[in-house]
């Protein structure tokens, strides 16, 4: 049933010629539209299939476009969405396995029993080894650092089975794992200490914490020293007041309540301390 127009009375669509009768009345039209239709239709697969040959080879030629990272939770949107997290000089998560530090140092530190260290660092995390352990070595062996006491001495060595306990140095992600196998939180946020683990946050080694008042060197020392200071047998300290050196042992990845940054154990060739914190 044909439709009828708005515009006036049904139309209907224009008649088409009987292609048959018209071909057959003229053999020689009949035999070059013939021809013609040929050629015609296979131009049109040669067009096709170039086409698609030419997509395949430019896709082919070209690196696929990343997928965009789907997470649920702290680093992401929720719900799947992609992520687009702030650029940072680190990553959040790692392989979750470590290098050591070749090579071992002297023994450093005039008396008492030595307390022998291993270096490590998470792989994935951009960190050179032999860095990170130099910076190590280099605080655990000042004059102001433990061996001040004359009551332990310290040495680096590459062999997991000669070391009292291992220095890591781990992602957010991977860091939080081992601190929470010991029942401590650190939200991704802190370092930790575990027997015979000394665990550095990456992000906190790469970008210390705000308002800490202090090079990002000197807050460095102070989560080697505070960690190790742990390893040692040390406690939690509070600021003693306004205006004075936080103790090494305050908890200054939370704040400096008033003192202003340290980090060293040792000032003036004396133990510098604050209150024991219950």
């Amino acid at each position: 049933m044909t439709p009828s127009s708005p515009y006036g009375p049904p139309t209907s669509p224009p008649d088409r010629p009987d292609r048959s009768a018209y071909e057959g009345a003229h053999p020689t039209l009949t035999r070059m539209r013939r021809r013609r239709r040929r050629t015609l239709l296979l131009g049109v697969l040669v067009l096709v299939l170039a086409g698609g040959i030419g997509t395949t080879l430019n896709r082919g030629g070209e690196p696929p476009a990343d997928t965009p990272t789907m997470t649920q939770g702290e680093m992401g949107h929720g719900g799947g969405a992609p992520v687009h997290p702030a650029p940072t000089s680190y990553p959040s998560v790692g392989a979750g396995r470590f290098t050591a530090a070749d090579g071992a140092t002297p023994v450093h530190g005039t008396d008492g029993p030595l307390r022998r260290y291993r270096v490590v660092v998470e792989r994935g995390t951009g960190q050179d080894a032999a860095a990170f352990a130099a910076k190590v070595d280099e605080v655990l062996a000042d004059q102001r650092s433990w061996i001040a006491s004359d009551e332990l001495r310290v040495q680096r060595v590459a062999d997991a089975g000669a070391a009292d306990f291992t220095i890591y140095l781990a992602t957010p992600v991977t860091s939080e794992r081992m601190c929470a196998e010991g029942g401590l939180t650190t939200e991704r946020y802190t370092s930790c200490r575990l027997p015979g683990q000394v665990v550095i946050n990456l992000a906190r080694w790469m970008e210390a914490v705000p308002d800490y008042g202090a090079p990002l060197d000197t807050y460095r020392t102070y989560v080697i020293n505070h960690e190790v200071g742990h390893e040692f047998g040390e406690e939690h300290e509070a600021c003693p007041g306004a205006g004075e050196p936080a103790p090494v042992m305050q908890q200054q990845t939370y704040g400096l309540h008033g003192c202003v940054a340290n980090a060293w154990p040792y000032l003036d060739g004396r133990r510098y301390a604050g209150d024991i914190v219950p």
